[in-house]
């Protein structure tokens, strides 16, 4: 598609992003910490992440402010002036001391720290991923209410199925955005996770693919009106590896066709997959992780997980169609966000053009640290 020819209409422009994870160490830097003790295998105490960190890139002036972990980003959502800002949030937001039995990796925030979400504007958290609930029910309850307070819409989670399986609204000039979230068992989500009539938790993607795409059908044909696009904000598959399962390729594209969706938001992968143009919608099979406190962890060098991506699609409002994708390469260094060095966004770049040729999506790099999507 030619990128300078854009469509006439009304579009909206929006941001995504992959798992935003403010818990251990980067719960840790910020103005509030909860208890530091940790159940893991070999890291018992959090603030040996920030220690890892600072081994690695030097010192990290602690307390930080609530705007230091998102740095350069800042400016970028600035000048770029989305409608929305869209995360799914890989993190509980509470005090509860009590971790879900058996896990082992846990991930929560101070709930006064929920104004780090409110420090970078962001509109909506998806919930339904493999670590809100980490901390229990109660964890869950105290991160919705305090979500609710803070005024940050979210879907994927709430205190029984029907507020789980709720999609949430962000309202447009002309319009609204409609975003439902979705959890996958692939991603590592325990089945006893699901929302229950009674019961607090997650809003489970149906294994069945048909039942999947009758239900998301029925959810979307009681609220889109004209002019609303539709994301789906779903968490599934591996955390490492490009490979994408063709049974997500056939959900995309049916989810696309038979239901009604605009726009899919992959995640739970820790670094970005190919992305899909299917009849003119985007389809990003795996956001990558934006923000974490992996920093000074060995392994995995390969896949250079500290390195992450701001994502900008322009959507049609009338049809729903991708007008244009610019995407910003940023790396977290002392658990903040900087724009990406010239080798490593090249490195992306590749990358992304690499896994993209089996979906005919090629990325143009530019000199000022930006990239543009092209489809066939």
């Amino acid at each position: 598609m030619d990128l300078q020819n854009k469509s006439a209409t009304q579009s909206v422009k929006i941001f995504l992003c992959g798992d935003v994870m403010l818990g251990r160490g980067i719960d840790q830097i910020l103005p509030h910490q909860v208890n530091p003790k940790l159940y893991e295998s070999y890291v018992k105490d959090a603030r040996d992440y920030v220690r890892l960190a600072e081994i690695k890139n030097g010192a990290i002036p602690k307390p930080v402010s609530y705007h230091y972990i998102w740095g350069d980003a800042i400016g970028i959502w600035k000048k770029m002036a989305a409608s929305a800002k869209i995360i799914n949030l890989e993190t509980s937001i509470t005090s509860n001391h009590k971790p879900w039995a058996g896990k082992g990796i846990n991930y929560r925030m101070h709930p006064k720290n929920v104004e780090v979400l409110k420090a970078a504007g962001i509109d909506f958290c998806s919930l339904a991923n493999n670590h809100t609930l980490d901390w229990e029910h109660a964890g869950l309850t105290e991160t919705l209410n305090i979500l609710k307070k803070s005024g940050i819409a979210f879907a994927g989670a709430g205190i029984n199925d029907i507020e789980a399986a709720t999609p949430a609204t962000l309202p447009l000039q002309n319009g609204k955005i409609i975003v439902l979230a979705y959890g996958a068992k692939s991603s590592g989500i325990p089945k006893s996770w699901a929302a229950q009539e009674n019961v607090p938790g997650l809003n489970m993607l149906p294994d069945d693919d048909e039942m999947a795409v009758g239900l998301i059908k029925n959810d979307i044909s009681k609220i889109k009106q004209k002019n609303d696009i539709v994301i789906l904000s779903v968490h599934w598959g591996e955390n490492w590896g490009y490979d994408i399962p063709l049974k997500h390729q056939k959900l995309a594209h049916e989810l696309i066709d038979k239901a009604g969706v605009d726009l899919i938001h992959g995640h739970s992968s820790h670094h970005p997959l190919g992305i899909e143009v299917y009849q003119n919608k985007l389809i990003i099979y795996g956001a990558g992780d934006f923000i974490n406190d992996y920093e000074g962890i060995a392994g995995q060098e390969q896949y250079k997980g500290a390195l992450s991506l701001m994502y900008f699609p322009e959507i049609n409002q009338e049809n729903g169609e991708l007008i244009s994708l610019k995407i910003f390469p940023m790396e977290t260094k002392k658990f903040r966000l900087h724009n990406a060095s010239k080798s490593d966004a090249l490195w992306l770049n590749a990358v992304l053009n690499r896994e993209g040729k089996q979906f005919g999506t090629q990325f143009k790099w530019h000199d000022n640290h930006t990239m543009d999507l092209a489809w066939k």
